[in-house]
């Protein structure tokens, strides 16, 4: 059995998909299964999502936002 979380990206030429899985664990308990992990973040200019415990993933949300806004939109400054 495969517990984790997944948020999976795509390339192909200038297009971009990505998407999550929504599901939110505790131990082996399904907590929620329509999560949002996966948010248009920086004025809806950049899609941002994070894998990991529910708790991370959104303070890493949180802080990649943050930083976005500091650097004035600038993708690779902000995760720098």
């Amino acid at each position: 059995m495969f517990k984790g979380t997944t948020i999976l990206c795509v390339r192909r030429g200038n297009k971009v998909a990505i998407a999550g899985d929504g599901q939110v664990t505790l131990g082996s308990q399904i907590i929620k299964a329509s999560a949002k992990k996966v948010r248009l973040i920086g004025d809806a200019k950049v899609i941002a999502g994070f894998a990991g415990s529910t708790s991370d993933a959104m303070t890493l949300l949180e802080r990649f936002e943050k930083r976005l806004d500091e650097n004035q939109g600038h993708l690779l400054r902000a995760a720098a």
